[in-house]
């Protein structure tokens, strides 16, 4: 599998460029999984669905599965940092891509999103000066970069999301994932 990151500032964009990208590999015949960091509480169960009240019985995990799908709950029991490398061992190693929003300091290649803050925002620095796992920079307004990328970095268009995948795919061996050593508990 190859997997790649996604990293930018919120409102950025990074889901709906996700969005597009998904449905171009899928159109190409690729198979593709997320893993999305969530910086809150998040909860896919829904409250009094069996499910649920065995969560709250006290069952560590909980598998909820029916004819089409699957959805694995886990409780951690208390707060921890969570390793990307760890949850990429929780999917399956046969699909093509495994796009990763978040965990901008996982270690993988990735690409950076960026685009001119609102009037009165404050200003968003570039990751890419101090992150060697940046590869791309996807951007809408390169005339209002901080700073040009160097040779090493591509520049793309935000709001080219074909010509985006293309460059993904024409650079995939740059993305083959390897593993990482991380177990999750």
């Amino acid at each position: 599998m190859k997997a790649m990151g996604f990293a930018a500032y919120s409102g950025a964009g990074k889901t709906t460029l996700l969005e597009q990208i998904i449905a171009e590999l899928r159109a190409r015949g690729q198979t593709v999984s997320t893993v999305k960091h969530a910086h809150h509480d998040v909860d896919i169960d829904i409250p009094g669905k069996d499910s649920w009240r065995h969560r709250q019985a006290g069952a560590q995990e909980v598998l909820l599965v029916c004819d089409r799908r699957m959805a694995l709950v886990r409780e951690f029991g208390e707060e921890r940092d969570l390793d990307v490398h760890a949850m990429l061992a929780e999917l399956n190693p046969a699909v093509d891509w495994v796009l990763v929003e978040g965990f901008k300091q996982g270690g993988l290649p990735k690409l950076e999103l960026w685009r001119q803050p609102a009037p009165g925002a404050k200003p968003r620095a570039l990751r890419f000066p101090e992150d060697p796992q940046v590869l791309a920079l996807a951007t809408d307004d390169p005339a209002s970069l901080p700073q040009q990328p160097p040779a090493t970095v591509a520049l793309l268009d935000l709001n080219q999301p074909v010509a985006i995948v293309d460059w993904m795919l024409a650079h995939a061996s740059r993305f083959e994932y390897r593993g990482h050593q991380g177990v999750m508990a």
